[in-house]
Order: structure tokens, then C-alpha cells, then sequence
């Protein structure tokens, strides 16, 4: 841990305001701060050719740094380095513009391609073109200007189009929080039971079957349908707490659209806890997945 060692300089100056101090811990440039500070207090107490054997700061810079604070009231925040960014006219981007062009281009051909897809194919049309190579890190900022910009489509915006309007519109979309399971260990029958859908080919009909187990207790039940909906899941659910001998307390499932809807509002409904499995793990419903195969 870093330490600021301010006391002796306050106590012979007197030329800060400690209540200030508060403010500095959450500073962006609290680093740059307490380094000057930790140097003033060692001019103070070593003296200038130790000072600057130790840090490399002259006598000048100090005396500075000293006025600084004390023009601004004791201040210590003004020891932080101001922007060197231009204030008239900011710094103009020397790339080419037929490279933005070409991104522009590409994307709206391939849709919502990387930086990494668009290098190779940049790369080919610099060289045609006499035009100098840029990095994949280059790329990556320019699509970030670009979206910027609004001169590409952001991959994070989701969008559809009307047909009876011809317009896109941007779809302002919130994404739900699914309750996980984490670490909770059922104890009793009931207290969780792992709920999954499989589908079957058999002479050209395809099926699918909804099956249900409790981990505790390994009770399990299964029913067949002819389509994968929420409304034939939530029917599911019914059925599974008319034979089921003991009270469901929670429900577990992957991410698939069955489980929303009209079953999620089920659950809800009935007071059941729905956990969903993190994407792409089935083993956290490992006893419905081997279910069906038993």
C-alpha cells in the first residue's frame, strides 16, 4: 500500500486545507498527486542534492509546486498535471480515406464482421491501391469511430425492418437478469426439480418430449407433443404438479424459448423459483439430460 507522508509539511506551512484531503483519494490523478506531495516532504526534510539524486527534481520545480498550492488556498489538488490536449484545434487523423470508405463498404456487404475478418481483405486492397498497412488494432478504432459516427451499424443494436412501412426501426431492447442456481444444494423432495425437452424422428413425425426429474427425490415424468411451445410446456408444468407427491419449490431449465412465456408466467404465478442454466452447460442440468436416455 501506498503511503502519502504529509504531516511535518502541514505542521511547518500550514498552507493546505486537510478537510481538502477527503477529496483526494478518489482523484483520477491521485498517483501523480501523492508522488509530488511525497517529494516536497522529502525536500523538506533532505534537502535539494538528495532530493534530486533521489527523484530528479530541481529546486525550481519544487518552489512551484509550493506556490501553486499556496496561491489556491492550500489546495493540493492543483498539483495534478493539466490537459496537453490542443484547445483550438484538435489533431486530424493522417489515414487514408479510401480505407474508411472500404470498411464501409465491407461491412455493409458482410454484415457485422471484426476487425481480424476485415484485415486480410483490407490488407490485399492497400497493396492494389499503393496504400500503407494498418494494424488490426487500427481497424478496431476506426469501427468504433465509425459507429461513432453513425456511418455503421452498431453490432449491439438490434433493428427490424417494417414491410407495410418500408422503414427500419431500432428495437430498444432490455435485457432480462435470469436467477441462476449458484451453489444451492437441494435438501428434500421438491426443492428442485430439472425440467429439459428432447426431440425424436420416428417414420418421418417428428415429437418432442418434455421431461421432468427431482433431484432429491429422483421422481421423474415425461410427455410427448407434437410442437415445442411455451403454452405446451406450461401444460406440462400442470400436469407434472397433478402427479408429482410433493410440492414443487423450484424449477430449473436451459435458455430455450419453451421456457418463457406462458410457463414463465406460470411459475411466477404459482410461487416456483426458475433457475436457468448459464449458456452452453449442460451439465448443470445433468440429471434431465441423462434422464431421457435412461
Amino acid at each position: 500500500m501506498q503511503q502519502i507522508y504529509t504531516h511535518s509539511y502541514f505542521k511547518k506551512r500550514e498552507l493546505y486545507n486537510l478537510s481538502k484531503l477527503n477529496s483526494l483519494i478518489n482523484h483520477p490523478k491521485y498517483e501523480e498527486i501523492s508522488r509530488k506531495l511525497n517529494i516536497i516532504n522529502f525536500y523538506d526534510k533532505y534537502g535539494i542534492s538528495a532530493t534530486r539524486e533521489a527523484y530528479g527534481v530541481g529546486r525550481s520545480t519544487i518552489y512551484l509546486w509550493k506556490k501553486k498550492i499556496k496561491e489556491n488556498g492550500g489546495d493540493i489538488r492543483v498539483l495534478a498535471s493539466l490537459s496537453r490536449a490542443p484547445k483550438n484545434r484538435k489533431r486530424e487523423s493522417k489515414r487514408d480515406k479510401r480505407i474508411e470508405e472500404y470498411i464501409i463498404r465491407y461491412r455493409e456487404i458482410y454484415g457485422r464482421v471484426g476487425k481480424v475478418t476485415i484485415k486480410k481483405e483490407l490488407d490485399e486492397y492497400c497493396r492494389v491501391n499503393s496504400i500503407k498497412l494498418i494494424s488490426e488494432t487500427t481497424i478496431g478504432r476506426i469501427i468504433k469511430d465509425l459507429k461513432v459516427r453513425g456511418l455503421i451499424m452498431d453490432d449491439k443494436v438490434k433493428v427490424r425492418f417494417d414491410g407495410r412501412t418500408g422503414k427500419i426501426r431500432v428495437l430498444n431492447r432490455v435485457r432480462k437478469k435470469k436467477e441462476r442456481r449458484k451453489g444451492y444444494m437441494p435438501q428434500l423432495a421438491g426443492d428442485l426439480v430439472q425440467i429439459d425437452s428432447m426431440v425424436i424422428f420416428e417414420e418421418g413425425i417428428k415429437r418432442y418430449i418434455v421431461s421432468a426429474i427431482d433431484v432429491s427425490s429422483r421422481f421423474g415424468f415425461s410427455m410427448m407433443y407434437d410442437r415445442l411451445t411455451s403454452s405446451n410446456v406450461r401444460d406440462f408444468m400442470k400436469r407434472l404438479e397433478e402427479v408429482s407427491p410433493f410440492r414443487i419449490k423450484r424449477v430449473q431449465t436451459d435458455n430455450g424459448s419453451e421456457f418463457r412465456g406462458e410457463f414463465e408466467r406460470y411459475v411466477k404465478e404459482r410461487g416456483i423459483i426458475h433457475y436457468y442454466n448459464y449458456p452452453r452447460h449442460p451439465q448443470s442440468n445433468g440429471c434431465v439430460e441423462r434422464f431421457p436416455r435412461t
